[in-house]
């Protein structure tokens, strides 16, 4: 048992101490960080005017071609990978550029919109359409009942299931290895490669992914018990 220590301990040092290694899993893991925030960002923004496309309707209730839009973009993006998606971007599609971390945050923004779009929509969808009509009835404009009465209920319902997106995201990002960035999973990769063992390298890398992914499991559960307070007052 004793020797079994000594091994694990030789093989910590070897991965993380050695060489100040541990440094290349914080840049890794800024690089991860960073890819993905940007990345919710433009996947926000994407989704939230794909969710209004989808929704808007002629006045016989026949969708507009910005809806058609919307729904062939959301059924092309949920319909292929996105590592294919990321590879696109990549070689095909920006085959010149020079800055990995724009086309990995372009690409995984492009793909989080679609998610969102629906996240945003169904977050929409589940305001009751009293709360429409009521704001109708007190003289508000369409696009008036929409911005003060009905979004702001929906930002309840929208909110949990974002923070989940953003986590799913978070993880995907390790597939960024493809552009040549150096993130949390390809230096662990790269670490294991110099050390010949892959064990520690890995096992490293997951924990902290792990570590991270629960601090921000944990914000979520907050968030949502504050929200569901504030839905009993």
């Amino acid at each position: 048992m004793q020797e079994w220590f000594a091994k694990i301990a030789q093989m910590f040092e070897a991965a993380f101490i050695t060489k100040d290694r541990w440094k290349l899993y914080l840049d890794g893991l800024g690089v991860t960080l960073q890819v993905a925030v940007f990345a919710a960002i433009i996947g926000m923004i994407i989704g939230t005017v794909l969710a209004f496309m989808k929704l808007s309707v002629k006045r016989n209730g026949k969708k507009t071609i910005l809806a058609v839009i919307a729904n062939i973009y959301i059924d092309v993006i949920r319909g292929t990978p996105s590592v294919l998606q990321l590879m696109i971007m990549w070689f095909i599609i920006f085959s010149n550029a020079k800055n990995g971390v724009a086309v990995a945050v372009l690409s995984f923004g492009v793909n989080s919109g679609a998610y969102v779009a629906e996240i945003v929509r169904a977050g929409i969808l589940a305001v009751d359409k009293g709360q429409m009509e009521a704001g109708r009835s007190l003289g508000l404009s369409k696009a008036q009942t929409m911005v003060y009465v009905v979004i702001p209920q929906a930002v309840k319902n929208v909110l949990p299931p974002i923070g989940n997106e953003f986590i799913v995201l978070l993880k995907e990002t390790a597939i960024v290895g493809y552009v040549s960035l150096t993130d949390l999973t390809r230096a662990a990769n790269q670490i294991a490669s110099r050390t010949y063992n892959a064990f520690m390298p890995l096992i490293g890398a997951a924990v902290i992914y792990f570590a991270v992914i629960k601090a921000l499991t944990m914000l979520l559960e907050k968030l949502e018990g504050r929200l569901r307070k504030s839905d009993k007052r």
